[in-house]
């Protein structure tokens, strides 16, 4: 499919976001490894959490979707069944990541695989960890498919520091440690999103955090520790999941980059490790405001309130880069309407993601005739506020693809992104969003 995006009149209106889908994968994953029914309202149904959903179908577990409602029975962890066939995670690493922490915790055999790009992401990192814990765990040439003998349980406790922050890691190890003979504890050099436990918290395991300051020659650290529960028998998840902080990043990014625009985003996510996105684009003369509603599914919610602005470039580095890592893209084009120079550094796990993002954002951005240009951990905009038009490829990233969608919002001609139908796997109504908002869209099956 391509889709392409006119430049028009302003965008204005107000809407909820999706659920949010780091949220998603762990509620359901959660769910599955309770005792009982578990209803979790606002649950994102697209590609990514479909993966997961697939996967629990083949560990034996019951689950219903009504509209955005997702129902799981299950009875419990400790009666999944080794799946029959390799479970396929799509493009998605957290779902991968994730299953591979409970899997190890269920101590069952089984084989997780995906998509061309998913078995380019690097995977040793939670192997050689969850080998350390006593998982029967290898990854081929360090990448998937991941494959999980039977492990003998309760497994090893273990004091790790990771080799970055990481939550996907972070989260594949707690998952694990809730079937470990001791605490878990976790060391990493950044402030990495705590949404796993904030759930497990929820669910009554004791998951504290604790940030060490740097002094002399030591980098700072973030410091998570779980206490295993005395059984691994988890009560069922009823809770309503807040807005995606993601999703939101492209429309807050349209909303500003478009003359006139104003727009209003309802409950959406604000947990301080997320919210980076927000603090980069204000340091840039972003005018957004937040309207703090209290706690939804024990997330910080509230309302974003957007209007376009005049924007200047920045530098964004350290923890600011882990807080947020993945609205890089949309932040990209940002950068690209801005004036003035913005320069993104210590950002190199941006080249494994769903793409490359660092080389395929600059590239794409450079035939619209922006001045981008990469670094080894980052990439430098020499923003002008002028972006042209034309025919860009998203290197199958739905990120990348709703970014350079973004683009053409308040580009001098319109911007046509092939193979735009990647943009399901996390926001199937981001074309509706930009419609009920005013913006122009067209698509045409290729």
């Amino acid at each position: 499919m391509n889709l392409t995006v006119s430049p028009g009149k302003p965008l204005n209106g107000s809407l909820s976001l999706p659920g949010d889908k780091s949220l998603s994968h762990r509620a359901a994953l959660l769910a599955a490894m309770a005792a009982g029914e578990s209803r979790v309202e606002n649950f994102l149904v697209s590609g990514v959490t479909q993966a997961m959903l697939d996967a629990l179908t083949a560990l034996g577990v019951d689950w219903l979707l009504r509209d955005t409602t997702l129902i799981v029975n299950s009875r419990g962890i400790g009666v999944w069944q080794p799946p029959v066939n390799p479970l396929s995670c799509g493009s998605s690493a957290t779902t991968l990541r994730l299953l591979a922490g409970a899997l190890a915790a269920a101590g069952i055999p089984a084989v997780l695989d995906g998509s061309g790009g998913l078995r380019r992401r690097p995977m040793q990192r939670i192997v050689i960890p969850l080998q350390q814990m006593g998982v029967s765990i290898e990854a081929s040439q360090g990448c998937a498919p991941v494959r999980l003998g039977k492990s003998r349980l309760p497994l090893r406790a273990i004091d790790y520091a990771l080799p970055v922050a990481s939550a996907q890691i972070k989260s594949c190890l707690l998952f694990a440690g809730l079937a470990a003979s001791g605490p878990t504890t976790l060391r990493e050099p950044g402030p990495s999103r705590d949404h796993t436990e904030r759930m497990l918290n929820n669910l009554g395991i004791s998951v504290t955090s604790q940030r060490l300051t740097a002094t002399g020659d030591h980098l700072e650290a973030y410091i998570t520790r779980l206490e295993p529960p005395k059984t691994l028998v988890l009560p069922p998840l009823h809770l309503e999941l807040p807005g995606d902080i993601s999703a939101a990043a492209f429309l807050i990014v349209a909303a500003l980059i478009t003359p006139g625009s104003e727009v209003t985003l309802k409950r959406a996510g604000l947990n301080p490790t997320r919210c980076g996105i927000i603090d980069a684009l204000q340091s840039m003369g972003a005018d957004i405001q937040i309207h703090a509603a209290g706690e939804q599914g024990g997330e910080p919610v509230g309302d974003i309130s957007v209007r376009s602005s005049v924007l200047h470039g920045t530098q964004v580095s350290g923890s600011l880069v882990v807080r947020m890592i993945d609205e890089f893209p949309a932040f990209a084009v940002a950068a690209a309407y801005a004036q003035g120079r913005t320069v993104i550094r210590e950002a190199e796990e941006l080249r494994h993601k769903e793409s490359d993002r660092i080389m395929a954002m600059c590239t794409e951005l450079r035939s619209l005739g922006v001045q981008a240009e990469e670094t080894s951990d980052g990439f430098e905009i020499e923003g002008s506020g002028v972006v042209s038009g034309g025919v860009v490829d998203p290197h199958g990233d739905h990120r990348l693809a709703m970014s350079l969608a973004v683009a053409g919002l308040a580009s001098s001609e319109p911007v046509t992104i092939r193979g735009a139908e990647i943009i399901h796997e996390s926001f199937p109504g981001f074309r509706s969003a930009l419609e009920s908002l005013g913006a122009w869209l067209s698509q045409d099956e290729r």
